[in-house]
């Protein structure tokens, strides 16, 4: 069965960095997408960043361009985002889920979602 495993989250200070992991495992299709999404609370989840296994293309919200990278080993069985420069703003539940066909701008086409992992961000 298709499951994904966000780690790595933790309390870190602004302007730290923090690494987060999701170990996706059981996948049976050769073109898919990992998004990485956030939700603060009280807030709407949206979407922070994506890779795609097609080409390996990258997708990234504006208010983490040039601050977040994300990567992936070979197979995308583990995604990593790398975040720099953190802002309390950042503080959120992180989640990575999964795209059938690629990467997509649309939270409801993402069919499968991890259990999430806290990230805080302190003044």
């Amino acid at each position: 069965e298709v499951q994904l495993v966000e780690s790595g989250g933790g309390l870190v200070q602004a302007g730290g960095s923090l690494r987060l992991s999701c170990a996706a495992s059981g996948f049976i299709f050769d073109d898919y997408g990992i998004g990485w999404f956030r939700q603060a609370p009280g807030k709407e989840r949206e979407g922070v960043s994506c890779i795609s296994s097609r080409d390996d293309s990258t997708y990234y919200a504006d208010s983490v361009k040039g601050r977040f990278t994300i990567s992936s080993d070979n197979a995308l069985n583990m995604v990593t985002l790398q975040m720099n420069s953190l802002k309390p703003e950042d503080t959120a539940v992180y989640y990575c889920a999964v795209h059938w066909t690629g990467c997509s701008y649309s939270l409801n086409e993402y069919d499968r979602w991890g259990q999430g992992t806290q990230v805080t961000v302190s003044s």
